[in-house]
């Protein structure tokens, strides 16, 4: 099987606003919008059918520096995500956010490059490699 080859370079993100635009610059690349800073709207660029992965095509996603992205997507980048969340009641679940904040700070927690690399996982489509 033939698998397309995405690349993501790891020297491009140093927070999760910078993930979203090197998400945007290689997946979405010739298409006139951008998604936007969300999980679920990454979630279904992996699914396909818009940007550059079409339907369920096998794919094989390279992301260099993924341990740098590791720390810099990490816990200290997620607590500040969670807290920016807090910041805007009406956009957000808070009680959701505060149990997600609370799960984090007592080591239970997910970290956004884990959320990211759970997605990943879930697209049996992609196979992720370390640069």
């Amino acid at each position: 099987m033939i698998r397309k080859k995405i690349t993501i370079h790891g020297a491009n993100i140093s927070s999760i606003a910078s993930f979203y635009d090197e998400i945007n610059r290689v997946f979405m690349a010739g298409e006139d919008w951008k998604i936007g800073h969300s999980l679920d709207a990454f979630n279904d660029l992996l699914y396909g059918g818009f940007g550059i992965i079409r339907a369920a095509e096998p794919v094989i996603l390279v992301w260099i520096n993924m341990e740098k992205n590791r720390d810099d997507l990490g816990y200290e980048a997620t607590i500040a995500w969670y807290r920016e969340k807090l910041e805007s009641p009406s956009r957000f679940n808070i009680k959701w956010v505060n149990e997600r904040l609370a799960a984090l700070e007592d080591g239970t927690g997910r970290t956004f490059f884990e959320m990211v690399t759970d997605i990943i996982s879930e697209h049996s489509n992609i196979v992720l490699k370390e640069g």
